[in-house]
């Protein structure tokens, strides 16, 4: 994928003219305390409407307030559209072209936009895929880089879960069949499009509960300001009171949290657009937000911890058979096999014996099932009787197969099997009647860099689970070499999404990692499921993200963006609340200087400790740094606080304090920078 647009002038410019049009009560309504900022913003300006007379210094706080409604308004369309950056990204790979479709038995070309859901597709070399669909037929490899951003083009082939292929990726070799699965614009890519616009606008339960915060806080200032004007009346200063209405609105504006609240979206939108910079598409809000509590990740084996295919790399023979005969029986088994180990197994006798398959009139293929785990064919005569049975299978099944046929497995083997599976490889048995003719020895691939990935992770506190339906030797020696904590062999879908339950039911937060149609039901269940691109359609519909480079470990960067999101959120929250201390001292004098005077002398002269130029210069300087803190502030929400490898609780305590004596020091200096700036431009 490509890297999201830098800011421009234009988007900045866009942005502002947006901003203007969000002015809108309606769209104000959806921030409290934006809304409050707003209605006492149109307080203002008709209290100057109404007045005969011009006053300088009330129309400056208001043209300010003003400007701060803007300033909030335009942080959330600048980061939303450079969110819509990405999502132009993706719709910009979506390339209207020809399809090769099979109908009534013949090739026909018609545009892409006229494939409808079951219809079969060819393609071949240099021919971009015109719709979604499963690989039905053949092997090819395809580039992916138009969605992925990886160069190395990857196999999809038809059985298994590597049959998925996407809009807008190109065929590099060879020639697949695939089925459509999807109308025009529900692509997977129209989808993701649809989710990265979709994501932008919900708020998550964080952002609510804060929300809500913020809300009773905006209540309680608004209920001190209005004693401290009708005090004022009280005392006998109404008519000739130092300060007018105008001043007390800006005042109450500065002290309401307005920097975190503005910024409160668009660092919801940055984390979010970190994510597809990351090729990751979230789903929702909340699932961003449950990832920083992850403690724990299950991961299934195949596609995802190994490569996803498992080659036979060697024919073992059993006693009394060579090598070459083992091959023979081995292809002849595999015919009926459509998995990629199977199809692995003949291309493996081929290369290594140059073996054909033979050409036999009478046979009946037994195809290979997740359920049964074997395959083979009955070699039949012309009466159909069977002259000769081969299987081909998972020991445990085969030994059942042999047991029903009256024969056993040399204990020898039984010693292979076992040495094979403590390797790490998976050991199928071959057969000819009731005798054992050898072992077949797939290996399993890990991806690489995987182990040192799953020690990052434990770094982080997130232990590693891997759930595979492997025997518990092979299992063993895999989690030993890829670095995982724990495993659970033989496991079916049943189990997987139990110990997710069980997870769950002991307070841990889950992640689960898959790419099968079997996985869909615990990405589903688990707090967190990351469905990789590279899976099959039903898992990346369970999954509340998307991976589009297919990488088990992705959780990484995922719960890094998310204690990330979590962390800039908390450094702007300590920012805004302890500048409130700040502008205490600019404001309070100011303000009290509007309700009684001390001898004729007013108590602002008394209470000024940053010796400001006057009442009136002070809370414009206040409400002028208070509009600019926004915009000052909108990079870090963009960009995030730093988030080094420290621990999580010692990195946020760093940034509360930076941020927490930033927020009184800053506005200290900005103010009183501003009220000499302001005693300038009247003294020229």
């Amino acid at each position: 994928m490509q890297r999201p647009e830098s800011i421009t002038f234009k988007m900045i410019l866009r942005s502002f003219l947006q901003a203007s049009a969000m002015l809108d009560p309606r769209v104000q309504f959806r921030n409290p305390t934006m809304f409050l900022t707003y209605v006492y913003t149109i307080l203002a300006w008709i209290i100057i409407f109404m007045r005969p007379t011009y006053n300088a210094f009330d129309f400056s706080i208001a043209i300010w307030l003003l400007l701060t409604v803007l300033f909030a308004n335009f942080t959330n369309r600048l980061a939303e559209n450079l969110g819509k950056a990405q999502a132009l990204n993706l719709r910009q790979k979506q390339v209207e072209t020809n399809a090769k479709v099979i109908r009534n038995g013949e090739i026909i070309s018609i545009p892409s936009i006229d494939l409808h859901k079951g219809d079969i597709v060819v393609c071949e070399v240099s021919d971009l895929i015109p719709a979604d669909g499963i690989v039905v037929d053949g092997l090819a490899t395809v580039d992916e880089s138009a969605i992925t951003g990886e160069s190395a083009p990857v196999i999809r082939e038809s059985g298994g879960d590597l049959c998925s292929v996407t809009t807008g990726t190109r065929v590099v070799s060879d020639r697949i069949a695939i089925k459509v699965t999807a109308d025009p614009g529900d692509s997977f890519l129209d989808r993701l499009v649809a989710l990265i616009e979709k994501t932008k606008r919900q708020k998550s339960p964080n952002q609510i509960s804060i929300g809500i915060m913020l809300s009773f806080v905006c209540l309680i200032l608004l209920t001190v300001f209005v004693t401290v004007k009708f005090f004022g009346w009280f005392a006998g200063e109404g008519e000739g009171s130092y300060l007018s209405v105008i001043p007390l609105i800006g005042g109450f504006v500065c002290l309401l949290p307005t920097s975190s609240a503005a910024l409160w979206d668009a660092i919801s939108i940055a984390g979010l657009d970190r994510l597809v910079r990351n090729n990751v598409i979230a789903k929702s809000s909340r699932a961003v937000e449950e990832a920083a509590d992850v403690d724990l990740l299950i991961l299934d084996k195949t596609g995802t911890i190994t490569l996803g295919n498992r080659i036979a790399t060697a024919f073992i023979p059993a006693e009394g058979y060579s090598e070459r005969e083992c091959a023979e029986i081995a292809q002849l088994a595999s015919l009926a096999d459509e998995t990629p180990e199977g199809r692995s197994i003949v291309i493996l006798a081929k290369n290594k014996y140059d073996i054909r398959a033979p050409n036999i009139q009478n046979k009946n293929f037994i195809a290979f099932t997740p359920t049964l785990r074997i395959s083979g064919v009955d070699i039949l005569d012309g009466n159909d009787k069977v002259l000769k049975s081969i299987r081909k299978g998972a020991p445990d099944a085969i030994e059942g197969y042999i047991r029903r046929q009256g024969g056993h497995i040399p204990p020898k083997l039984f010693v292979l099997v076992q040495s094979i599976a403590k390797k790490g490889g998976t050991p199928l048995l071959i057969t000819s009647g009731k005798d054992v003719v050898g072992v077949i020895y797939l290996k399993d691939i890990l991806k690489g860099g995987i182990r040192r990935r799953f020690s990052k992770l434990r770094k982080m506190g997130i232990r590693t689970l891997m759930v595979t339906g492997d025997n518990p030797l092979t299992a063993s020696a895999i989690a030993a070499e890829a670095g995982i904590d724990d495993f659970i062999a033989e496991a079916s879908p049943e189990i997987k999404l139990q110990r997710i339950r069980e997870e769950q039911n002991r307070g841990r937060r889950v992640a689960m990692t898959g790419d099968g149609t079997s996985d869909a039901p615990a990405l589903a269940q688990a707090d967190v499921g990351v469905a990789m691109n590279t899976g099959t359609q039903s898992s990346r519909e369970a999954g509340n993200f998307v991976d589009l480079d297919s990488n088990p470990t992705k959780l990484i960067e995922i719960v890094e963006i998310s204690k990330q999101l979590l962390m800039t959120r908390g450094s702007l929250i300590a920012f805004s609340i302890s500048s409130d201390f700040a502008y205490y001292f600019a404001l309070l004098p100011a303000l009290f200087a509007s309700v009684y005077m001390v001898g004729g002398k007013s108590l602002f002269q008394t209470l000024n400790f940053m010796h400001l130029k006057s009442p009136e210069s002070a809370i414009l300087s206040a409400v002028i740094f208070n509009a600019l803190a926004i915009l000052g502030l909108l990079p870090v929400a963009l960009k995030g606080v730093s988030n080094e490898p420290f621990f999580p609780g010692a990195l946020l305590r760093r940034h509360l304090l930076v941020f927490g004596l930033g927020g009184i020091v800053i506005p200290l200096i900005g103010i009183k920078a501003i009220d000499m700036l302001i005693a300038f431009l009247e003294a020229v």
